[in-house]
């Protein structure tokens, strides 16, 4: 992670936490990750969203604004809400993609949950994706969410990714795996 990713990430990280624990008091966990889902499909469907987030050009009045009128109309919880009005008031709205993926992994761990992200050289049917997180919750545990997306440079196989594990079964890295075997070689 490179630096100012990092310290975006130590950013959010604790709005993160503060949010989620004031849900948590609040028994409302469940309407929290509801807010963060409809922030998460919200930021990436809008460039209004995104830019009034990142780009200096708004003033803190124009955030705090513009984050109220979307905590209303959205009807986030009042943890969440406040939240982002805080940032918004702090000039911490730029960190909001990290905000939302911190509040998704404290919301799993919560629930007993881990995400794995799949890449597959093709989609995944139903059967597979089934097969794969009972596999994956016999190694962790725990109940086993797939984030899954199709890479067909992968050609075959798949890139399996849970936590800080990386097991990679695709045709691609088999073969540039022979490929520098026979460099040694030759």
């Amino acid at each position: 992670m490179s630096e100012p990713a990092s310290i975006s990430a130590s950013i959010a990280g604790r709005y993160a936490i503060a949010i989620f624990e004031l849900s948590r008091e609040a028994k409302g966990i469940k309407a929290l990750e509801g807010d963060v889902a409809a922030l998460r499909e919200a930021l990436a469907s809008s460039a209004d969203l995104r830019d009034v987030a990142v780009s200096p050009v708004y003033t803190r009045d124009e955030q705090m604004n513009a984050v109220a009128a979307l905590a209303s109309k959205m009807g986030l919880s009042s943890a969440m809400s406040n939240g982002l009005q805080l940032m918004a008031a702090k000039r911490r709205l730029f960190t909001l993609p990290h905000l939302l993926s911190a509040l998704s992994n404290l919301i799993a761990d919560e629930k007993g949950e881990v995400t794995a992200e799949v890449t597959s050289a093709s989609e995944l049917s139903a059967a597979q994706a089934k097969k794969l997180a009972e596999t994956l919750k016999k190694q962790t545990g725990k109940t086993v969410k797939l984030d899954t997306a199709v890479d067909e440079s992968l050609i075959g196989g798949m890139i399996v990714k849970l936590g800080s594990r990386m097991i990679d079964t695709s045709i691609r890295a088999k073969l540039a795996t022979l490929k520098n075997a026979m460099k040694e070689v030759g």
